[in-house]
């Protein structure tokens, strides 16, 4: 069962994060999730923040959230054959063609994007990407597209660059986010058809 920390308690939050495994991978990150939830305080967004055993993939997140209200979220890092990079964050269940959504966005044909070229410019690990991860995208490389249905839910929950901890956003916290990172997303309809 997870364990929810209000925002202002985020000291026992990160002694919660580093038990499970946060720490060691923490260390290797250019933004810390510590750093990640103040920048998230600098810009007014309220935060509920929760630790939980490392996830890898969205089964095992469903396995392990427990009772984390909202919506959950799948991140697809992807990139073109021209080295153009795209962050979809998406509704956790939703089937994306990626032929489709490459037409859609003008991109050619996807593949997935290497965690050397993940941690490069999203400053994460595979199994914790996030579309906080443009924190660290400074030169702007990384498109930002969010699924359109994600906006009629509150709240948005995401991890804060490492996979043991989940936060959640309303979607104009995020959307401000976003914004301030210099990453203000295409917000898509992945109805595609």
């Amino acid at each position: 069962m997870p364990e929810e920390t209000p925002a202002q308690e985020t000291g026992a939050q990160e002694t919660g994060a580093q038990e499970t495994g946060a720490q060691e991978t923490g260390a290797r990150l250019p933004t810390s999730p510590e750093d990640l939830l103040a920048r998230l305080a600098e810009l007014g967004i309220e935060a509920r923040t929760f630790t939980h055993p490392p996830v890898h993939t969205v089964e095992q997140a469903k396995a392990l959230r427990g009772d984390i209200a909202g919506a959950h979220i799948k991140n697809l890092f992807l990139r073109n054959k021209k080295g153009a990079m795209w962050l979809v964050t998406c509704l956790e269940d939703r089937e994306i063609d990626l032929k489709a959504l490459g037409r859609a966005l003008g991109a050619g044909r996807f593949s997935f994007g290497s965690a050397k070229r993940l941690m490069t410019h999203l400053g994460v690990e595979p199994g914790a990407v996030t579309p906080f991860g443009v924190i660290n995208d400074t030169e702007g490389k990384v498109q930002m597209v969010l699924d359109k249905a994600l906006l009629d839910c509150d709240p948005i929950n995401a991890h804060p660059l490492v996979n043991d901890m989940t936060v959640a956003v309303s979607p104009a916290g995020l959307l401000r986010f976003l914004e301030a990172a210099g990453h203000p997303p295409q917000v898509l309809d992945l109805d595609l058809p």
